[in-house]
């Protein structure tokens, strides 16, 4: 099949609907019900219904009902406030339908005859709108045709044909947006399907895209104009090419099925019967030639005449032939296409006209647009510019240019200002299972956001996985149970700014830091089981022998952070048995046993020594116990004698006795139970030793010594108490980076008795109260490199100490810290002047300066051979220059500037080549300033202060003189420098007119300067003012010129008069440039006076020049006598005094067509439409008002287009204005419109009458 290849670019694919039935909109009377019914895809699929973009719930007005994929709303006692626009929406797919409310009281117009036709449904999808064209004001032109696109001639009707596009996306970002049209407005989309499908590829190697359109079994009516439009983020462009299938003509109407298995058909109407039965043997007839020559009412009858049946494509092929017929004359250079603008910026539009003085008007929307202070006209030479201040949202509209009869127009597209991000997102770290909360702030309520994880764009899924919530400003993205999937970089994105959070998920696993001992206690005594887990806000359950702990009197639960206890006071032998806690959520738990001990008194006769039975297998009795601090530290030492030993414990050294010598007690405290966390129990066979919650203190020796009469015994026990360490030391930022810092720490004071294992490195932002944990290992070291982090944010961080035991508290924070990296090197750097003893640089910021401040720039040198830079000044300077002073003359010396800010110094700036201390001559030049090169004028009294550079090395000598004469000091005040000399004048008189001359001088070359200055002042008064002659009403007067002309031409003269009885002065002439007038219209009777003003560029002179004499307005006698005239015919034919002017509007919006006329008798006015008189048509209204006529047209659709003719008629004759009127459709009813706009030709059963029907949308 034929095929047609061209390339643009921006495509994008088609959207899928999910509803396989869709409302249609109606109309119910008040007081009725009606019921809108939508069918989907799916039967699980959820449904939502909304009015005026607002959620409906079922209640007593409202009533929701789903049966599988059917869906249905009913609304109940309908009122004038139901209607309104109301939705559907499933899935991506969102389908919108009107209720129109009828009154009972109106009755009903009368339908016109018209065969039914389909309304819109205005399926939308619910995907991001595609953005603006770019910000520089204009679209641009993205696609370049691979091949240039093609017209296809189809000789035989039901061939198949595709058009390619093909695009190369390589320097794209995401994926291009197509559209394809027939005509002007029919979206093909809607219509894929049986005769019409489209398809899209991707090649990953090429990165091209393909987007097909095939046509299957082209029919007759297939063919026309089609366009392709392709759509990028600032790209924008599109195609035409035309579809030619020869073959019979045929009339044919569109009809959209809307969704139903046949909606891909293009002809959706029953083919009608031929124009012609047998082919005409007349000769070839241009039909175009005819149509081009042939007014425009003329159009249909020779389209029906010669069987054309596409009148659309008919009028766009005469337009566009006209238009390369009449090339414009009146334009050099037009509108460009269309233009862009940021809300409330200016824009200025540009027009080249070919006729200097010719005026133009300007058009918004075909209205004329009154200069006002938002609109600004300017002319300048050939050119015409439109000025628009302050754009809103209502100047984004179509503007024109028109002079004479041509007219230039363009279209401005007005952008709302970007949304900014004004909170940003912060990092988070959640453990596994727990909900994760991003939350950001943008600068606009209701704005869109777009949310992207590790690059890739988040939507709402069947899962629920994301969830997205607006709260105002604020938007929130929820993540339910969070999983280690979730971990990564999260960005939100608006068009004016972007913020990122990083995303730590943590496994849930449980340490425990001790486990509960086993207990022996005796009957009344307290038994407590404690233990100790990594998480504090883990809970958890006490079970005895499987069944679960229930607290009363004796027992008691305590949770207090990471230690859960369980104490029984008053122990009873029932308590003995298996105690167990379980944590929730975790698959383990801790065990320990409780045995309720029996006292038990036997009578033992005879004696044995008590022995203390520590070592078993012969090793020696002392040994050393660890115990981690906040543990039980049990001492359970077996012993034996008889009868029963007495036990003392003892903490502290030995002390040693030689043998033989009466035994003493060592010096170190007894240990009782005065401490209530100091247990001493003995028992047969065992001497018990506890502390409850060992300390640091509770390290040391401890003894034990039992007696009874037959001797006694005694063993030393060292006990370790092992903890976790103390909190490391503040830590210190050595360097920081773009993204990264360097933290170094000292050890804690105390390792807990056990060697540090690593550390825990934690960091946050400062104005944030979320600590994040950068490492889950021990770190080793005490230096550590923190990366990933977000430039310009203030940071700080803490440090964990962690041993065998566990880990420490938390240092204290760091200093806040700002990541930022050193600026780029200062640009341009370079020698601006140089002298024997001093060099001057300038240079120019660095290109990048990143987030944080600037601070200074360093200039340093050194002599050419040797390494060492030395500072040209102590210090920073903030300015881009500097002289470097005091320098040695015919050094070769190399010059550098770094800059500095927060993170160090930048990279070096350095002269290309070594410089050589030693000045330069210069010869002297004066720059004259441009004001100064002409007369400089001013008034007398003004300030005259002239400033003019010069240049010259060594140091010019300046000399001033007036008038060829040295300028003296007294009279004007002179300073002169090394660049420039001024002239300064504080009060200026008339004497300080003349011609000065500078000279600067260096040895014998000099350059000189002229200023010329011009001090003006009031003229005088004219001389000599005359009444040369009086006749009449009228006074003849003469003066000569004064003889002060204030140092300036003479550019008029002010003429007043008054009457001698009030005198009071009026203006006869202002300005005046002669010397005589003629005052005329004096009133007779009265007696005159006269003066004259001089005026120059000052203003007027102080006095006038007053006539000697009066003029005094003779009385004569005048006889009246009445006119003798024929009486005047006032009848006067109709004359159109104002046209009517060409329109185009837009559908669904009443509109005026206005008129003026004039004639005697008063004119009968008849409007016609298409040369139809409609004055009896109830769609419009005409009014007069003093001649001014108007059509009013309401709600006009776009078969009420056409020509529109005024025709006023009286006795004395006619007169007939018309006008062309265009009615634009709207978007929603673009597809309908271009489905209707066809005509039917259908023969009478007496095949003599033809009735031509045009089809009217309804409603």
């Amino acid at each position: 099949s034929p095929e047609a290849y061209f390339s643009i670019l921006n495509l994008s694919s088609l959207s899928v609907s999910a509803f396989t039935k869709k409302p249609k909109s109606q109309e119910a009377e008040e007081g009725s019900s009606v019921v809108f019914e939508a069918g989907t895809e799916k039967p699980e699929a959820k449904v939502k219904w909304q009015c005026n973009s607002k959620d409906i719930a079922s209640d007593n007005k409202y009533v929701i009902t789903a049966d599988g994929n059917k869906h249905s709303l009913t609304i109940q006692a309908i009122t004038k406030e139901d209607a309104n626009v109301y939705a559907v929406i499933a899935g991506g797919s969102k389908v919108k339908f009107d209720l129109k409310v009828i009154t009972n009281a109106e009755p009903e117009p009368e339908p016109e005859p018209a065969p039914p036709a389909a309304a819109p449904t205005g399926e939308e999808t619910t995907a991001p709108a595609p953005e603006a064209p770019p910000a520089d004001g204009r679209f641009s032109e993205c696609g370049r045709y691979c091949v240039k696109p093609h017209d296809i001639l189809l000789f035989c009707a039901g061939e198949n044909i595709t058009f390619v596009a093909k695009v190369n996306a390589e320097s794209l970002l995401k994926k291009p947006t197509i559209k394809w049209f027939k005509g002007k407005w029919m979206d093909l989309a809607s219509k894929s399907g049986k005769h019409l499908q489209l398809k899209e590829t991707y090649d990953r190697n090429t990165k091209i895209y393909t987007f097909e359109m095939q046509i299957i079994a082209a029919k007759a009516n297939f063919a026309g104009g089609y366009r392709c439009e392709v759509l990028s983020k600032d790209k924008f462009d599109s195609c035409n090419f035309d579809l030619t299938v020869h073959g019979e003509y045929f009339f044919i109407l569109f009809v959209s099925t809307d969704g139903k298995e046949d909606s891909g058909e293009l002809d959706f109407s029953t083919l009608l019967r031929k124009r012609y039965e047998s082919v005409s043997t007349e000769p070839d007839v241009d039909v175009w030639e005819i149509l081009s020559h042939a007014p425009a009412s003329e159009y249909e009858k020779i389209a029906f005449q010669y069987g054309i049946t596409d009148l659309r494509g008919m009028l766009k092929r005469l337009k566009k032939m006209k238009k390369e017929e009449k090339k414009s004359e009146a334009f050099l250079k037009k509108l460009d296409p269309a233009y862009q603008v940021t809300k409330g910026h200016k824009i200025k539009l540009a027009v080249q006209v070919a006729n200097a003085d010719v005026e133009v008007k300007w058009q918004k929307n075909g209205k004329d647009i009154q200069p006002t202070g938002r609109y600004i006209f300017e002319s300048v030479g050939n050119m015409r510019y439109l000025t628009i201040n302050h754009c809103s949202l209502a100047d984004d509209a179509t503007y024109s240019c028109v002079v004479g009869e041509d007219k230039c127009t363009t279209e401005l597209f007005v952008k709302e200002p970007p949304v900014m991000i004004v909170k940003n997102l912060e990092d988070q770290m959640v453990m596994k299972g727990e909900r994760v909360e991003l939350e950001c702030e943008v600068s606009e309520e209701g704005a869109n956001v777009k949310w992207e994880k590790d690059g890739v764009e988040l939507t709402r899924d069947e899962s629920f996985k994301y969830r997205f919530k607006k709260d105002g400003c604020k938007h929130i993205l929820i993540i339910n149970e969070a999983t280690k999937e979730d971990c990564g970089h999260y960005k939100v994105k608006t068009n004016g700014g972007e913020s990122v959070a990083e995303l730590m998920v943590q496994e849930k696993d449980l340490e425990v830091y001790q486990s509960i001992a086993d207990l022996t206690v005796k009957a009344k005594d307290q038994a407590v089981f404690k233990c100790e887990v990594s998480d504090e806000n883990v809970r958890g359950t006490w079970y005895k022998n499987g069944v679960e702990v229930k607290l009363d009197a004796r027992v008691n639960i305590t949770h207090i952070g990471r230690i859960h206890k369980l104490t029984i006071d008053d122990v009873k032998p029932e308590d003995e048995g298996d105690y167990t806690f379980v944590p929730d959520g975790y698959a383990f738990n801790l065990s320990a046993k409780l045995n309720f001990l029996e006292v038990k008194i036997d009578y033992v006769p005879r004696q044995d020594p008590p022995k203390i039975h520590l070592d078993c297998t012969g090793r020696t009795a002392e040994s050393t116990i660890v115990v981690v601090a906040g543990n039980k530290l049990r001492l359970d030492v077996p012993i034996t004698g008889d009868p029963a030993p007495t036990v003392i414990w003892t903490k502290g050294e030995k002390v040693s006795r030689p043998p033989g010598s009466p035994q003493l007690l060592p010096l170190c405290s007894v240990l009782n139970e005065g401490d209530g966390r100091v247990h001493v129990e003995t028992t047969q066979g065992h001497c018990v030793f506890t502390i409850e919650g060992a300390e640091r203190q509770d390290e040391g020796i401890y003894s034990v010594v039992v007696r009874n009469p037959a001797g006694e015994d005694t063993a030393d026990i060292n006990v370790k108490v092992v903890d976790v360490p103390d909190a490391p030391q503040t830590p210190r930022i050595l360097s920081v980076g773009e993204d990264s810092c360097v933290v170094q720490w000292d050890p804690p004071k105390f390792d807990g008795g056990q060697p540090i294992i690593g550390y825990v490195i934690e960091r946050k932002k400062k104005q944030s109260y979320r600590w994040m944990r950068l490492n889950f290992d021990p770190y080793p070291e005490t230096t550590y490199e923190a990366k990933r982090m977000i430039e310009g944010v203030p940071y700080e961080m803490r440090i964990y100490a962690v041993n065998s035991i566990g880990m420490s508290r938390h240092s204290p924070a760091s200093q806040p810290f700002v990541p930022v990296a050193p600026t780029s090197e200062p640009v341009g750097l370079c020698v601006e002047d140089i002298s024997d003893t001093s060099i001057s640089l300038k240079w120019r910021p660095p290109e990048r300066v990143g987030s944080a401040e600037l601070e200074g720039y360093v200039v340093e040198y050194c002599k050419e051979g040797t390494d060492e830079w030395i500072p040209a000044i102590q210090g920073l300077t903030e300015r881009t220059s500097l002289i470097v002073r005091d320098l040695t003359t015919g050094d070769k010396l190399q010059f550098r500037v770094r800059a500095f800010n927060m993170a160090g110094p930048s990279a070096p700036a350095t002269l290309a080549q070594p410089v050589t201390i030693r000045e330069i001559m210069q010869r002297p030049k004066i720059w004259l300033p441009r004001n100064l090169r002409q007369t400089l004028i001013k008034k007398v009294g003004e300030t005259v202060n002239l400033l003019i550079p010069f240049q010259g090395k060594p140091r010019p000598k300046v000399t001033w003189h007036k008038d060829g004469e040295p300028l003296n000091a007294s009279f004007a005040s002179v300073r002169n420098s090394d660049l420039d000399s001024i002239l300064f004048i504080r009060k200026t008189e008339r004497k300080h007119s003349g011609r000065y001359e500078l000279q600067v001088q260096i040895e014998n070359v000099e350059d000189t300067a002229t200023v010329n200055l011009q001090i003006v002042d009031l003229p005088g008064p004219p001389e000599g003012l005359k009444i040369m002659d009086i006749w009449g009403f009228n006074v003849a007067l003469e003066w000569k010129p004064p003889k002060e002309n204030g140092n300036c031409e003479i550019t008029g003269y002010t003429v007043q008069k008054a009457d001698k009885k009030t005198m009071e002065w009026f203006t006869v002439y202002h300005q005046y440039r002669r010397t005589n007038c003629v005052v005329s219209d004096l009133i007779m009777g009265n007696e005159y006076v006269f003066r004259v003003f001089a005026m120059n560029l000052v203003g007027l002179s102080q006095d006038a020049c007053n006539t000697k004499d009066s003029a005094y307005i003779q009385k004569t006698g005048i006889a009246y006598k009445p006119p003798s005239y024929k009486e005047h015919d006032f009848s006067e034919a109709p004359k159109f005094t104002h046209p009517l002017v060409n329109r185009s509007i837009i559908a669904g919006y009443s509109a005026t067509l206005s008129c003026s006329v004039r004639g005697i008798p008063k004119p009968k006015v008849t409007w016609y439409k298409n040369k139809m008189d409609i004055t009896n048509e109830a769609k419009y209204r005409m009014l007069s008002k003093q001649g001014v006529l108007t059509l009013e047209i309401r709600k006009p659709c776009p078969f009420d287009g056409g020509v529109y003719m005024c025709k006023a008629v009286n006795d004395s004759g006619e007169d007939v204005v018309e006008c062309k009127l265009e009615v634009r459709k709207t978007p929603q009813t673009a597809e309908l419109a271009e489905n209707v706009n066809k005509c039917c030709l259908k023969k009478c059963d007496d095949k003599t009458t033809n009735i031509l029907y045009l089809l009217v949308p309804s409603g």
